[in-house]
Formats: C-alpha cells, sequence, structure tokens
C-alpha cells in the first residue's frame, strides 16, 4: 500500500457540532479513566462523517479531547484506509479491485468511473463524486462491486454502474444491493446443489 499523506489542503480549524461533542464525551466515558485513548477511533470516524474527510485541525481536535500526542492520533488516522484524508465528493465511491472483482469486470467500472468522475482520488467539477480503488469489501460472490457512502452495490456492469452513477447525480433514488435481481448471495440462474428433497 502507498504511503498515505495529509491533503495539503487544510480548513484553518475544525470543531465538533454540539450533538457531536456530546456523543464525543459520551463515547469517551465508556472506558476507564486514563483509558479514554481508546476511543480515538470513534472520534475519528465522527469527525469524518462531519465534515466527509479527516483535515489536519481535526485530527488536532482528536487529540485534544482524548489527551494524546498529536502525532499518535495521526498515526491511526493514516495507517487505515477507512479514513479519507483529503476531500471526498458527495458521492464517495470505493471500488473493489481485488482479484474476484477484477475477474467479474472491476477494470470497466474504472474506466466509468475514469470517463463519468475523473481521476482517482480527485472530486469531480460539480462535487458530487470521487472514487478510489480499494482492496477487498468482503461482498466477493457478489462481485464486482462498489462501496458508495454506507451502501453496497453488487452485481455490476458497466452499463448497469453508469447508470448508478447517473441517478446519484440526477438525485433519482436507488437500490442498493444487487444490481441484477439476486437476493443476498444466492447463484445466479437456478440452484445446481442441494435441489434433493426441495419440494
Amino acid at each position: 500500500m502507498a504511503a498515505r499523506r495529509l491533503s495539503k489542503t487544510q480548513p484553518i480549524s475544525f470543531a465538533f457540532t454540539p450533538e457531536n461533542l456530546a456523543w464525543t464525551q459520551s463515547e469517551m466515558a465508556k472506558y476507564p479513566e486514563g483509558r479514554q485513548a481508546s476511543a480515538v477511533i470513534s472520534l475519528l470516524w465522527r469527525a469524518q462523517e462531519q465534515e466527509g474527510w479527516l483535515s489536519k485541525p481535526a485530527i488536532d481536535e482528536v487529540a485534544k479531547l482524548l489527551d494524546m500526542p498529536e502525532i499518535r492520533v495521526l498515526e491511526v488516522a493514516t495507517f487505515y484506509s477507512m479514513f479519507n484524508l483529503a476531500p471526498v465528493g458527495e458521492h464517495f465511491v470505493q471500488l473493489c479491485g481485488t482479484t474476484p472483482c477484477w475477474l467479474r469486470g472491476a477494470d470497466e467500472l474504472k474506466t466509468v468511473c475514469r470517463d463519468k468522475i475523473g481521476a482517482p482520488g480527485e472530486v469531480s467539477s460539480d462535487g458530487k463524486f470521487s472514487w478510489s480503488e480499494v482492496e477487498c469489501l468482503g461482498a466477493c460472490c457478489n462481485a464486482p462491486m462498489v462501496q458508495i457512502g454506507n451502501d453496497y452495490y453488487e452485481d455490476l456492469t458497466a452499463e448497469s454502474f453508469a447508470k448508478l452513477l447517473d441517478d446519484l447525480k440526477a438525485g433519482k433514488p436507488v437500490k442498493a444491493g444487487s444490481q441484477s435481481g439476486r437476493t443476498t448471495s444466492e447463484p445466479t440462474g437456478e440452484l445446481t446443489t442441494l435441489t434433493e428433497g426441495a419440494e
């Protein structure tokens, strides 16, 4: 994995909203006195949910709340790929490029991303999209797939993926899960095993 670095462009400051600040206090209270640093991932995640990405001021604020050295919080933020260290689009597409997805057409999905969004890591001119190739997201049997926000979109083709992006851009409702109509991980087509006595 390549080194992960903070964006060169940073906001001047970061502050949790009053609701999120109250949440951080309740999260920290779950741990014994002197062990509040155990909440670092939770607080970083909440900061990212608030802003869409983790800025240096957000990382510093988490360090201050947890009474941790800033470098320790930065180490956590740069280690885990779930943390976005630069601004992302309104719809952040994480495209799985691991072997099962690659074998089932992830390269075609990458082409759609390049055509409709731009280069990986860049936010589209309208601010709607950005994308990144990631490692396995755990939906191998429904490959190829992407994660957009908190939802998985599976069994994609170049055509269905392009339509999905178009619908998101237009503000139309989209259905998470299999885009081919499968239910969870059932086989495509008809059952070929465990069919005896199923009647």
